[in-house]
């Protein structure tokens, strides 16, 4: 697994991270969120040992990533499907990196057919579009075969299938029993992949839980009513202590059920037109925890 402790880094005055302490387990997906200028990145950094930490530490299976011996069967990561060189090409640029831990080649083809690239292998990498790009990085990440794995932002530039492509990979390398830790500003894609939450901002911890444990935290369940006596029905509800929003035709009734709800309108003889219960979405349960965490706004219209 991966474990953070206390892990901070500082870069003059600021702390890009700040004191983040939690684990990532092996056979789940791990979403790690936060707003732009969180510390995301900075902590995959440190992770994979491209930053020093200023204190704390930040261990793979108890080790820095500097005492692996063979880092790329340990742990992959993409962080940047950009830093490739443009004139070698998608075959070589794989080669290359497999003959710095003497993966055999035929490994190369085997990633190659697994993210869709077989038949451009012999393309120059410099002239993939930014989702074929995005498609070499994972390669890259899965050459070692490795049990822990890191992607930020690895669905940048992909089409629908293949957002659905990466959905699946992650949950089938997860369900292998690796230590899958994803990055991503697409929540709804989150909801959809991610078992557990890591939430940052500021560089501080705000949540590591599961999904469900994040957006029961939030306020949890609402119920939408609607009803042609719709000024009463909010009277009666409000009265009774509830806490009631009107949305459009409708009515949102927080920390309740649709008995209760119902039952106020039956005894007050108001007809219902509808009466349902709403889960609160992910992104819904981020933006309230996050929001003063946020650094960086534009102005509303």
């Amino acid at each position: 697994m991966i474990e953070l402790r206390s892990l901070t880094k500082t870069y003059g005055p600021n702390r890009a991270v700040d004191g983040l302490t939690c684990t990532v387990e092996p056979g789940v997906v791990t979403g790690f969120l936060g707003p732009n200028g969180a510390g995301k990145t900075t902590t995959m950094r440190m992770i994979l040992g491209l930053d020093r930490p200023t204190s704390g530490t930040a261990t793979i299976d108890g080790k820095a990533y500097r005492q692996l011996t063979d880092p790329l069967r340990t742990v992959g990561a993409l962080l940047d499907a950009r830093q490739v060189h443009p004139n070698r090409s998608v075959r070589d640029h794989l080669r290359w990196i497999a003959a710095t831990h003497r993966i055999e080649r035929r490994r190369v083809d085997d990633v190659l057919d697994m993210v869709g690239l077989a038949a451009v292998a012999g393309s120059r990498a410099g002239t993939l579009s930014l989702g074929m790009g995005q498609r070499l990085g994972i390669a890259a990440a899965l050459i070692g075969d490795p049990r822990v794995l890191l992607f930020d932002e690895p669905v940048n530039g992909l089409d629908p299938e293949g957002i659905h492509w990466v959905r699946t990979l992650m949950r089938a390398l997860a369900a292998e029993g690796r230590t899958v830790l994803v990055s991503s500003h697409l929540l709804s894609e989150m909801a959809n992949t991610a078992d557990r939450l890591v939430v940052i901002g500021r560089g501080r911890l705000i949540a590591a839980t599961s999904v469900a444990d994040f957006v029961a935290r939030s306020g949890g369940a609402v119920v939408r009513v609607r009803s042609p006596r719709l000024a009463e029905l909010s009277g009666v509800l409000s009265a009774a202590g509830l806490s009631v929003r009107e949305d459009g035709p409708a009515l949102t009734v927080s920390d309740t059920t649709t008995d209760v709800v119902g039952e106020l309108a039956a005894q007050n003889s108001i007809a219902l037109h509808e009466l349902s219960a709403q889960q609160v979405s992910l992104e819904q349960a981020y933006l309230a925890s996050t929001d003063d965490a946020t650094e960086y706004r534009g102005r509303s219209q």
